[in-house]
């Protein structure tokens, strides 16, 4: 009788979704799953996938990688947004107060 192999897929990339492909996917839930790996639920906000799995921590290590940067993407865009927001409220304000246009009783 021959022993059949277990071959695991591991997947390069947790952050992709496999129905849509979007790279939008992100955890809902994580916990340990013995000392070398994860059960993660992820969410794909795109297409509403769902699905739940055992990961090794290599793999989950990726993830967080990913997330983390996808997270420090998002607080530059945001410097970058309140920083260009705030120029332009400047230069309105300024050209208010170049043409009289604010008084004492605006305070």
């Amino acid at each position: 009788m021959a022993e059949r192999q277990k071959t695991r897929t591991r997947p390069k990339d947790l952050t992709l979704c496999p129905l849509c492909e979007r790279d939008l996917v992100y955890p809902v839930d994580w916990q340990p799953a013995g000392k070398h790996g994860w059960i993660i639920v992820l969410r794909c906000p795109e297409c509403e996938w769902r699905s739940a799995g055992v990961f090794a921590q290599d793999v989950a290590d990726r993830f967080d990688d990913a997330l983390d940067a996808s997270t420090q993407a998002m607080l530059d865009d945001l410097q970058m947004l309140t920083h260009a927001n705030m120029e332009e409220g400047i230069e309105r304000f300024a050209a208010a107060l170049e043409a009289d246009l604010i008084l004492p009783d605006d305070f």
